[in-house]
């Protein structure tokens, strides 16, 4: 099931009741209510039972989130045998049957007008005839939709691709029972020349419960942090730095040397390597990183993993922009209306 964006989670406490103290911070905050201080004290402690029962009501939504966490495990092991299958067909370890093969879009072929459906048919001729070995599996399915979301596209650098070839399977799992909330994606690779990694993890901490301090702005479970793995190059195939080449020369004798100097350079691969957040957490570009990660994370979880055929025809795509237009309209019939308001406060010339 999708849920809101999920935003920045804890060491994993998973939704412990929080005790009520005799004055929860909630309540002595000053109020936003105009002139509730002038309200009679009857009013203002009816007010606070109404807060009391509030943090209860958010107590209780965290416990809800728990759970649902919890059958989300349990579904993941259901989904399991059909992402394994779909594993093997991609990297070609087993060749679907033809019944399972069998799949018939009406309302494509009334689309296509005869004239394209001839096209097609030819081109397809010519692509069997070019090819005279059938290629194993789904060549580049995961590479494919990398370059099909922006997200990801954005990430993705040409010295990338090569390595991505050899990516057979995204998967994610969920945290243990009684284990802080967390889910965990792993990335499975075929043998390569540049690491010797099998699996890339990278895992994300979960919070769900309310923040002691402001536990009315509580809205479900939060990504607080994440930790990345550590990949292990082969000599100089490692796409997250560059070699450059500097010359020196010594102030006493004027010779001139050579040397090299290591230098970071973007890369999909230091999704790998996240960056923490600060303590004090003024950094307002490292914040902005910092969302952009959660947002990766929680978007292979919840579209790219269930639905990743989709993104590779590209049918997902138009999905997701479909929900964009909608929104995009619903701004823009907010700002129409503003202006009407703006007009009617101008009054008659």
């Amino acid at each position: 099931m999708e849920r809101k964006n999920e935003k920045n989670e804890d060491k994993g406490k998973g939704g412990n009741k929080l005790s009520l103290p005799d004055k929860p911070d909630a309540l002595v905050q000053d109020e936003r209510v105009p002139n509730f201080s002038l309200l009679p004290k009857t009013v203002k402690r009816r007010v606070y039972a109404l807060k009391r029962l509030q943090l209860q009501s958010a107590n209780m939504e965290a416990k809800f989130y728990e759970e649902v966490h919890e059958l989300e495990r349990k579904y993941a092991a259901l989904y399991k045998p059909i992402f394994d299958k779909r594993r093997v067909i991609v990297t070609g370890a087993v060749e679907p049957t033809d019944e399972e093969c069998e799949w018939q879009s009406d309302r494509e072929d009334e689309e296509l007008a005869e004239d394209l459906q001839k096209k097609a048919a030819l081109e397809e001729k010519q692509a069997d005839s070019a090819s005279a070995v059938d290629p194993k599996g789904i060549p580049e399915f995961w590479l494919t939709i990398f370059k099909h979301v922006d997200i990801l596209s954005e990430m993705l650098q040409e010295h990338d691709e090569p390595i991505l070839k050899h990516l057979q399977d995204i998967t994610v799992k969920f945290s243990e029972p009684g284990q802080p909330m967390s889910f965990t994606l792993e990335f499975r690779f075929e043998h390569n020349s540049y690491f010797s990694n099998t699996v890339l993890t990278k895992v994300y901490k979960m919070k769900s419960e309310p923040d002691a301090a402001d536990p009315f702005s509580f809205e479900g479970p939060e990504i607080v942090d994440c930790e990345g793995c550590k990949i292990d190059w082969h000599k100089g195939k490692d796409v997250t730095v560059k070699v450059i080449k500097k010359k020196q020369k010594h102030k006493g004798r004027g010779t001139i040397r050579t040397v090299s100097k290591e230098i970071s350079q973007d890369s999909f691969f230091n999704f790998f390597n996240p960056v923490k957040a600060t303590p004090d957490g003024v950094d307002e570009d490292l914040d902005f990183t910092l969302a952009t990660d959660f947002e990766t994370g929680h978007f292979f979880r919840e579209r790219i993993i269930p639905r990743a055929v989709l993104y590779f025809t590209g049918e997902a795509l138009e999905d997701d922009e479909s929900f964009e237009e909608e929104d995009l309209e619903e701004e823009e019939d907010l700002d129409e209306e503003g202006e009407e308001e703006d007009e009617g406060d101008v009054g008659p010339m």
